[in-house]
């Protein structure tokens, strides 16, 4: 299990322990966080579930893919951070991850 922080758009923070191996994304979702939709089920093909990583994990999680580039095209509000949750996998190295979401996620 490796631990994320979520800060949802008004200030709180939910902190949840997501299983190695599974999204950022469903993390949230099975966990209730409010702000991530997950409207397609983590196939990259919605873009709601728009995160902006902390600079400080910037790097960890790796580059976005072309799909993911495309897909946060249609996302509202994108900065240099954006990611979407669903293509983020959580390992060892990303417990204590750090995510902020958007004002909405259409």
């Amino acid at each position: 299990m490796s631990k994320v922080t979520y800060i949802q758009y008004d200030g709180v923070e939910r902190v949840v322990d997501v299983p190695n191996g599974v999204s950022v994304m469903r993390g949230a979702v099975d966990n209730g966080v409010s702000g991530i939709d997950g409207d397609c089920g983590g196939e990259c093909a919605c873009a709601t579930c728009h995160v902006y990583v902390d600079d400080a994990w910037l790097a960890k999680t790796g580059a976005r893919t072309e799909m993911e580039q495309s897909m946060l095209e249609f996302a509202d509000a994108t900065k240099e951070n954006s990611r979407l949750g669903c293509q983020i996998k959580m390992t060892e190295d990303l417990s204590g991850l750090v995510v902020r979401l958007p004002a909405g996620q259409h």
